[in-house]
C-alpha cells in the first residue's frame, strides 16, 4: 500500500548510516528529521513517546541500536540482546502511537542461520537459530521483525525491513577491539602505518562477507520506504573473503609492514551470500564498488582520526 510521505523520522541520526540517511532523504526532498542519542534514550519508554508525538513523521527510518563486532558481541552477549530489544520494543510501540504510516526497521543479517542455504533468501529468516557468535544481537533484531509483523496484522502498520550485510563509510565507529571488521581494519591499518609496526588480523582470513557502502544503504532505506513491503536483503551482492578485504586495505593505505594471522581467534561464519532479487526490484544497484568506498573512509578516517567515535 503507498502512502504520502512528506516528514521523516530517523533514529540514530548521528552515527554513519544515520548521517546518510538524512541526506539522501533530503537530496530527494523529504522533511528529514534527526533522532540522536543526545536528544532522546531510547531505552526509555515514555520518554521516546513524547519524542515521536512531538515529530509528527508520516514515515520512521529506525536505525538506532548497540552494534559491536565479533569481539563485542562475543564480550557482552546480555547487553547486546537487552539493549536492542529495549530500544526496537519501544520505537515499533511509539511509532504505532503518534501514527506513523511507514515504518521501516533496519535489522542484520545476523539474523540467518548455518541451515540457511544459499544465497540467503527473505524466506528464511526463521530457518534455524543465528549463528551463535552473534546470536544475541541477531535474535533481538528477529524480534523487531515479529513485532512488526504482529503490528501489521492487527494495527495496519505498513513496514519494511532490511536484512542489512556489513555497511561501512565515514562516521563510523572505528574500535579495533569491539568494532566491526572494516571500520577496525582501516583504524589497525592506520595505526600501523603511523607507527612502523606490523598488523595482526583475527582469525585465518578465509571467511566472505558481503560489504555495502553507506551511501549506497541510505539509498536502499529510501527506495524501501517508498516502495517496498516486508524484509529485503540489502547487501552489495558481491562476496569478498577477509583475506582480500586485508590485502585491499593494504593496498589503499600503501602499507608495507608485516600482516599476521591469529588463527587461534574465531572466524565467525565461514560464508554469507545473499540473494538481492528483492532489493533488485526497487532498481537498486550499488553505485559504489568496494575500492570506492574503502578508499574514502580510509581518506576520510586519515582527517579525523584524532577525534572519530569509538
Amino acid at each position: 500500500m503507498r502512502v504520502i510521505i512528506e516528514r521523516v523520522l530517523v533514529t540514530g541520526s548521528g552515527g554513519m548510516l544515520g548521517r546518510r540517511v538524512l541526506e539522501e532523504l533530503t537530496g530527494a526532498g523529504y522533511t528529514a528529521i534527526g533522532l540522536t542519542r543526545s536528544c532522546v534514550n531510547l531505552m526509555q519508554i515514555e520518554e521516546t513517546h513524547r519524542a515521536f508525538a512531538d515529530a509528527r513523521a508520516d514515515a520512521v527510518i529506525h536505525l538506532a541500536a548497540r552494534v559491536a563486532g565479533l569481539g563485542g558481541n562475543l564480550a557482552a552477549p546480555g547487553e547486546m540482546f537487552y539493549e536492542n530489544i529495549m530500544i526496537n520494543t519501544n520505537v515499533v510501540e511509539a511509532s504505532r502511537r503518534a501514527g506513523v504510516k511507514k515504518f521501516v526497521g533496519v535489522g542484520s543479517t545476523a539474523i540467518y542461520s548455518d541451515l540457511v542455504s544459499l544465497p540467503m533468501r527473505e524466506e528464511d529468516i526463521w530457518l534455524g537459530p543465528p549463528h551463535g557468535s552473534e546470536a544475541p544481537y541477531g535474535n533481538a533484531k528477529r524480534a523487531m521483525l515479529a513485532q512488526l509483523q504482529s503490528y501489521s496484522q492487527q494495527y495496519g502498520m505498513a513496514y519494511a525491513y532490511a536484512v542489512l550485510t556489513n555497511s561501512f563509510g565515514p562516521d563510523d565507529r572505528f574500535n579495533e577491539q569491539h568494532g566491526h571488521v572494516m571500520p577496525s581494519l582501516i583504524s589497525k591499518f592506520h595505526r600501523a602505518k603511523r607507527d612502523g609496526t606490523g598488523v595482526t588480523i583475527w582469525g585465518t582470513g578465509k571467511p566472505q562477507r558481503d560489504f555495502i557502502y553507506s551511501k549506497d544503504a541510505a539509498r536502499a532505506f529510501r527506495l524501501m520506504m517508498e516502495r517496498s513491503e516486508g524484509p529485503v536483503n540489502v547487501a552489495s551482492g558481491t562476496e569478498v573473503s577477509i583475506r582480500q578485504l586485508v590485502n585491499l586495505i593494504a593496498e589503499v593505505c600503501a602499507f608495507k609492514g608485516a600482516i599476521t594471522w591469529d588463527d587461534t581467534k574465531p572466524d565467525g561464519q565461514a560464508l554469507r551470500q545473499y540473494d538481492t532479487t528483492r532489493l533488485r526490484t526497487l532498481d537498486f544497484k550499488p553505485a559504489f564498488d568496494l575500492r570506492q568506498g574503502v578508499d574514502e573512509t580510509f581518506q576520510w578516517f586519515d582527517r579525523h582520526h584524532g577525534a572519530t567515535r569509538q
